[in-house]
Order: C-alpha cells, then sequence, then structure tokens
C-alpha cells in the first residue's frame, strides 16, 4: 500500500515579499514562512537587513537573524534603482503578499506605491508597518518599538510604586505588532478571497500593544481612573507576587480566580483570611496586598523551591518559578512542547531556537531552514521570473542588485 503522501502546509503556495527590517515587520513575514509561505526576504545589495548584526554574533555570523531569517530565501535589491524597481515589480506581479515598514511616502518616491503595484497586481496585499501609522502628525517621524512601549502606557504602568517608568530589555511592542501583522495579513487575504481584489493594510505598532494593555482607555473614560505603577502586584487580584524560596528561588504566585486564591490560604495556613468580608472579590483583596503577601511570603520562605512547587501542584494552586533562558532551556514542560527545537545549520551547524508559533494537527507548519546568507538565492529568484544570465549581470553592473 502506498503511503499517503504528507499534507501541504496551510500557507502552500502563498508568495511574500518581505521588504522591512528591524522588526515587526519581518517577525510577521517568518510566522507566515513558518507555514508554508514562499518568503522571500528583499535586503538593500550593500546595506543587509541590520538583524544580521543585531545583538550576540558567533564566528561573525549574526544570530538573531537565524531566527528572524529563518524560511525565508534572500535576494539582493536596490529598490531606488531602475533595474531594481523594475524587478520588485516583476516579483510583485508573482505575489500575494509584501510587507514594507519604509516610512510614509518612500516607496511613493521610487515608483513603487500603491497604484503602481495595484496596476501589476490587483490581488496583492500590500501590509505597511510603521510606528505611527500612514497618516497623522507623527506619521513620518522615525520610531521604534521602545516609544510604542512608552507611548502605549506600558511603561507608566511597568515598575514599582517610587521606581521610574520601565521600558522591556526585548521588543516587546514589536513583536506584539508582528502577531497582529500576520493576522492582519490573513484578515485581508480573506477577504480578497471574496472579492478578488487586495489591499492596504496599515500597521502603527504604537496600536497593537495598546489593546493588550486592557480597558485602560474604558476606566479612564468611565471613571478618571488610571492605572499605577504596582510593581509585581495586581490591582485586580492577590496574592499575585514574586516570592523568594528557602534556597534562593524566586517563584510566581497568581490567584485570578477565587477558588485558587481559597486554596492558597489554606496551604500557607491562613484559612482564617478567607473569611474577612473583603476576601470575596479580587479588587478588594488587592487593598490588603500586605497581609496576603505576608502569609504567602513568608511560608514559601520556609519551603525550598521543589517543596514549595510540589505543595502548591498538590493543592491545585497556581504556581511557576522565575526562569531565566537556561531554565528553559531544560524545563521539562518545554521541552515536552519541543518548544525549542533543533535547526541544522549549514554555516553554524546545530541551532537551538524557538520553534513554530502553534500545532496544527493535521497542517503543521515547520522550520525548512534557518536564516540564509545576504543575498543567497539572488539568482534563483531572478531566473525564476524570468531575467536571463546577461540580464541579471547587467543589474549587478548597475549595482541594483
Amino acid at each position: 500500500m502506498t503511503p499517503a503522501a504528507a499534507p501541504l502546509p496551510p500557507l502552500h503556495g502563498l508568495r511574500v515579499l518581505d521588504l522591512a527590517t528591524l522588526f515587526a515587520g519581518p517577525l510577521a513575514a517568518t510566522m507566515l514562512g513558518d507555514f508554508g509561505a514562499d518568503v522571500i526576504k528583499i535586503e538593500h545589495p550593500r546595506k543587509p537587513d541590520p538583524s544580521r548584526g543585531h545583538g550576540p554574533s558567533k564566528d561573525g555570523i549574526g544570530l538573531w537573524w537565524k531566527l528572524l531569517g529563518r524560511n525565508k530565501r534572500t535576494v539582493t535589491l536596490d529598490l531606488s534603482t531602475p533595474g531594481g524597481r523594475d524587478a520588485l515589480l516583476r516579483l510583485a506581479a508573482t505575489a500575494d503578499v509584501v510587507i514594507e515598514n519604509f516610512r510614509p511616502g518612500t516607496l511613493e518616491r521610487w515608483g513603487l506605491g500603491w497604484p503602481e503595484l495595484s496596476t501589476v497586481n490587483e490581488a496583492l496585499v500590500l501590509t505597511r508597518v510603521t510606528a505611527f501609522g500612514q497618516f497623522g502628525p507623527y506619521s513620518r517621524r522615525p520610531g521604534f518599538g521602545t516609544l510604542a512601549e512608552a507611548m502605549s502606557g506600558f511603561a507608566a504602568i511597568t515598575g514599582e510604586p517610587d521606581g521610574p517608568p520601565t521600558l522591556p530589555p526585548f521588543g516587546l511592542a514589536d513583536s506584539i505588532a508582528a502577531l497582529a501583522t500576520a493576522y492582519a495579513v490573513m484578515t485581508a487575504l480573506a477577504s480578497r478571497t471574496a472579492t478578488g481584489r487586495g489591499q492596504v493594510v496599515d500597521m502603527a505598532i504604537i496600536e497593537p500593544i495598546l489593546t493588550v494593555l486592557g480597558p485602560q482607555p474604558l476606566w479612564y473614560d468611565q471613571l478618571g481612573y488610571v492605572q499605577p505603577r504596582t510593581g509585581n502586584r495586581s490591582r485586580n487580584n492577590a496574592p499575585r507576587n514574586t516570592y523568594r524560596t528557602s534556597d534562593g528561588s524566586w517563584l510566581a504566585v497568581s490567584t485570578s480566580a477565587q477558588s485558587i486564591a481559597e486554596r492558597v490560604m489554606v496551604l500557607v495556613g491562613r484559612p482564617d483570611l478567607i473569611d474577612e468580608p473583603w476576601f470575596a472579590e479580587g479588587t478588594s483583596r488587592a487593598d490588603h496586598s500586605d497581609v496576603l503577601d505576608e502569609a504567602v511570603g513568608s511560608w514559601i520562605a520556609r519551603h525550598t523551591r521543589d517543596e514549595a512547587m510540589a505543595a502548591f501542584e498538590k493543592a491545585e494552586a497556581a504556581i511557576a518559578p522565575i526562569h531565566d533562558i537556561r531554565d528553559v532551556m531544560s524545563d521539562p514542560q518545554y521541552r515536552a512542547l519541543d518548544s525549542v527545537t533543533e535547526v541544522l545549520d549549514p554555516e553554524l551547524g546545530p541551532l537551538r531556537m524557538q520553534n513554530i508559533l502553534f500545532r496544527l494537527s493535521e497542517t503543521p507548519g515547520a522550520i525548512r531552514w534557518s536564516g540564509r546568507p545576504h543575498g543567497a538565492d539572488t539568482e534563483a529568484v531572478l531566473t525564476e521570473l524570468g531575467l536571463s544570465a546577461r540580464e541579471i549581470d547587467t543589474l549587478r553592473t548597475e549595482g541594483a542588485v
């Protein structure tokens, strides 16, 4: 009996042109590539994507790029040249999605705006990812995710009450925007299925992070309430904090559900607190965080990490260790999920990196390869477009590739 062929990934046949850099746009393209899209990364011939040199490197090879560039073919084009522009338009005619993050007006200056792109391909989805969006008083300002973390209200509520506003030490706003961008692309493609026409996606990095911060605008609009910095505590429930064990480890406890809060109080030997009138609701419990933190913190301080974890698990109460990356790499749950998986890289050998974002039972995604060298696929992709070797050499002579 002939074995059944492996199912094609769900985005097989979708072509994405990734013109973006640092980091929301490229990460969105990576997510699409993980589920089978043919992602063609367009980089300047003489100025590679900055992520190739961002952060630590090994043997002169940037490691961040190995993650961000996975499942992408790499092509060099100088879009400001006539040859580069023409090649991009030929590519766009074969593509489903273009993702870019130039400042508004840049593509238009090169003759690659929506009028030109939609003329060669009316079904194209042009996805524009910028800090502030395509219009408004800030639209032409340079911007990065850090500014979104500052402007959205995230930094204002992060940190200790008596400390400064705190920015995250990683690309939080960019990553949230990448998730939103991938969702926006798939939404636009679903619309195209119904209409046959593409459209422009305008993604402002300052907006998705505002959405995930919850009902702050609603609270302010209706109550004039401005959420303060509370450190690791929450204004919505308690106990909720980090606590140190007798062997120097840190544990995080959450009691968003009333039943969990009650189980924790029984476990730590303070069932009397359950009978307090204020214990019945999360917000009123939060008003008594000092009492609850003392009860939980003093109990955890008398136990080792393993003892506390085992006791909480037996009590069906929510607890987790504070991991650094060393702990993540060895955690049995992450190992069971293969959340950090091994990829064989031609330049560096075996690499371990984050796996694809989610699992599909019938049409799973996969990491087919890690980030490839600058321009590695230029000749192959241009040849697919029908360019001859002589035409490609002419583009090289012109500096277009």
